[in-house]
């Protein structure tokens, strides 16, 4: 007997970085904090929990619309029209079960075996297996690491051969924390209408911002037409265990997703999309009291970071991710970041499992615990770099 299929046994193994890691150590009683797993801290808003409440006393536990609750497109096509200059109407949105799910969708519609697709280095890995599955082969183009990890058009076109079919964006980045520039996306852009590609963009940190202007490329002349523009309520409304988000395209790149989604799930959970339109409908200052407690911690943990031997950190521009760089110590990113997780019982994640362009950098997630766990968290890590060899050679 055959088992499993080869999609499975040929593609790459999935990998929980570390956090599986963890999981023993923790498992044997040592107190961990968990700065390497992308999970909001903050409660979901009770309004949004009310709206999810309200639906199911109301009876809506029943099939509903296979592309989503009709109020709720209709509420993120106005979203999609004000926050990000993306007209295409209720029938160009398709709601799915986070983004992680809306990704694959896309992948599985758009792909044909052998098609590349490019992602930029440091690279969000989850992609890495959906383009497999999809029959797609991952292509690495490594962005300017010199320059803050800056997008450079001329080292994508490298990249690109007969069999690119789509590039890949997350903007705001993770890990790195970049905000894309509206240069840097016109570069994009113009290497995709050139060589007639598609362009996936996961936008999921998109209001979880601090400094600079979040721009989604869909809304560049010529781009409408061949981006997939893919958002969730994961992350700015703190809402990762709805599983919640939604594809943004043309209307005629819709069928194709859905035939995918109708074998796949059926449809997302009818009453807990009305979860999502209190989110989307309503006053956003609960939304903006959770940035603003990131933006907190964010200016924390840089300015401590800055402080530890042989480490430096750039202030991310978005995101929950500090990406430092910790090639001073002499150390390797993945051996920091194992004894970071047996000697000081804090968890960050490797900067190697983003790729090449990760090696020399720990990702520190300090939007996955409350302050005073951040603090203790930094303590514990001053105390590390504090001890090892040379570490007084950092003036």
């Amino acid at each position: 007997m055959k088992w499993p299929a080869n999609r499975i046994t040929n593609t790459s193994k999935k990998s929980f970085g570390m956090f599986e890691k963890a999981l023993a150590i923790e498992a044997a009683g040592h107190d961990l904090i968990h700065l390497e797993f992308g999970k909001p801290h903050h409660d979901t808003p009770q309004h949004i929990k009310d709206g999810a409440i309200a639906a199911l006393q109301a009876g809506k536990v029943h099939y509903s619309d296979l592309r989503g609750e009709p109020a709720l497109r209709a509420a993120l096509a106005a979203k999609l029209a004000a926050d990000n200059a993306i007209h295409v109407g209720p029938e160009g949105i398709l709601v799915t079960n986070g983004l992680t799910h809306a990704a694959y969708l896309a992948f599985m519609a758009a792909l044909d075996e052998g098609d590349e697709v490019i992602l930029l280095d440091p690279y969000y890995p989850q992609h890495i297996n959906k383009i497999e599955l999809a029959g797609g082969v991952p292509v690495i183009a490594p962005l300017d690491r010199a320059h803050g990890f800056a997008i450079r058009a001329d080292w994508i076109e490298h990249k690109i051969t007969a069999r690119t079919r789509m590039i890949v964006l997350v903007n705001p980045s993770n890990p790195t924390g970049r905000v894309y520039t509206r240069a840097e996306l016109e570069a994009v852009a113009e290497l995709a209408i050139q060589h007639d590609l598609l362009v996936l963009t996961d936008e999921v940190y998109e209001h979880v911002l601090y400094d600079g202007a979040h721009i989604s490329i869909a809304s560049l002349p010529g781009m409408a037409e061949r981006t997939l523009s893919l958002f969730a309520f994961t992350k700015a409304y703190a809402m990762d265990g709805w599983r919640l988000g939604y594809i943004a395209a043309q209307p005629a790149m819709i069928p194709a997703m859905l035939k995918i989604a109708m074998n796949d799930v059926t449809h997302v959970n009818t009453f807990i999309q009305y979860g999502a339109l209190a989110a989307v409908t309503a006053e956003q200052d609960s939304r903006d009291a959770m940035v603003a407690d990131d933006r907190r911690k964010r200016d924390f943990v840089v300015q401590r970071m800055n402080q530890m031997p042989g480490v430096t950190c750039a202030s991310p521009e978005a995101t929950i991710y500090a990406f430092a760089n910790i090639e001073g110590t002499g150390k390797d990113s993945t051996s920091i970041a194992l004894d970071l997780l047996e000697k000081a019982h804090v968890v960050v994640e490797d900067g190697s499992f983003y790729g090449v362009g990760g090696r020399g950098h720990i990702r520190i997630c300090f939007g996955s615990e409350p302050m005073p766990r951040i603090e203790q968290a930094m303590d514990r890590l001053s105390t590390y770099f504090n001890a090892l060899p040379n570490a007084g050679d950092k003036a």
